[in-house]
């Protein structure tokens, strides 16, 4: 018979903590050292300055099919251990807050991960000093043309005994590789929705919500500006969305929701969403160009229902007062009625006594 962890204790055996900490991996935000630091241990990590350049914020290659390129990382102890740092590389992707990532030690890499090959698995590094790592990105030739992200990383796994958490802390530097060929840059608008959410007032106007999936069909990096705008029928009550933020930076092939709130509508009957998003690639040299804006649209209900109950409680309300007056006149042709024929017997009667 086997032993049952607690259900709490297994949870906690089964987690990993993950602190990622990429070196101007989404964007080259700086051009300085990343740095990794808890408690005592401290480390960093930056380029190595060579024919590619000092103070670089990534490694950034283009080559050939079959072709490789030669670089190094350059990992420095700011701690006062020796270090010891596992060395490897992995795919990048885009995370669900639009961040750039690297899988996880362990996770098959089919793109650059598979293609780094560091000089070394594994470096032990004195207090205060630094190691170079060289490594090389070779291509494969029936490699894809186009653009391929990913990084080289020093990972320090540590085991907290007291709680089961095995921690992963990993400091990187993003590797865009281009491989020659024919360049596609393309951006797709997928699977657009509008919904409306009508007000309590019957005169006040709702909001609405516009979704839908950026999807990257090309083989370049690409991101994108957006505007989206509601219209009603035929193209009147026009209402803006206002600033909606750009797009993350998509590698081919991955896709990103996009939810766009939209305030102050006009409830049309039947409104139409209009999503027009400007793709934005960046060349070899570092310069963004906006690409021929990709449009797409969508159609959704926006029935002022608060109004209807109110006009449908006017109707019921002027059809009871009509049924009413109707009924109340008909009474009173009727009481005439009686009326006169009371008169006309009485009349009768008189006739007929004075006659005897």
């Amino acid at each position: 018979m086997h032993a049952v962890a607690p259900p709490r204790r297994t949870a906690v055996l089964a987690r990993t903590v993950l602190l990622v900490l990429l070196a101007v991996l989404a964007s080259g935000m700086s051009t300085g050292p990343a740095r990794a630091a808890e408690g005592d241990v401290t480390w960093t990590v930056r380029t190595a300055a060579n024919d590619y350049g000092e103070d670089r914020s990534s490694f950034s290659y283009a080559v050939n099919p079959g072709g490789e390129a030669e670089d190094a990382l350059v990992v420095a102890n700011r701690g006062t251990e020796p270090l010891t740092l596992a060395v490897y590389a992995a795919d990048g992707f885009t995370t669900d807050k639009g961040q750039l990532d690297l899988l996880t030690e362990g996770k098959e890499s089919r793109s650059v991960g598979s293609w780094v090959r560091a000089g070394q698995g594994s470096v032990r590094i004195a207090p205060g000093k630094s190691a170079e790592i060289p490594f090389t990105v070779k291509v494969p030739r029936d490699a894809t043309p186009g653009d391929h992200v990913g990084g080289i990383l020093t990972s320090l796994k540590q085991s907290d005994d007291a709680e089961g958490i095995a921690v992963d802390r990993r400091l990187g530097i993003r590797i865009k590789l281009r491989v020659s060929g024919a360049l596609r840059p393309a951006l797709a608008v997928e699977d657009a929705h509008v919904d409306y959410r009508g007000s309590a007032s019957p005169l006040s106007r709702g909001d609405a919500t516009v979704t839908y999936s950026l999807h990257n069909t090309g083989n370049a990096l690409l991101s994108g500006t957006q505007k989206v705008t509601l219209t009603g029928p035929f193209g009147t009550l026009s209402t803006d969305a206002g600033t909606v933020p750009a797009s993350p930076e998509l590698l081919p092939g991955e896709r990103w929701k996009v939810t766009v709130p939209v305030r102050d509508v006009t409830p049309a009957l039947r409104l139409t969403a209009d999503v027009t998003v400007t793709p934005l690639i960046t060349d070899a040299a570092g310069s963004t160009n906006a690409l021929d804006p990709v449009r797409a649209t969508a159609h959704g209900w926006a029935v002022p229902w608060a109004l209807l109950l109110a006009l449908l409680l006017v109707l019921a309300a002027a059809a009871g007062g009509y049924l009413y007056a109707r009924r109340a006149r008909a009474r009173r042709a009727r009481r005439e009625e009686e009326r006169v024929r009371e008169a006309v017997d009485q009349a009768l009667r008189d006739e007929a006594a004075r006659q005897t």
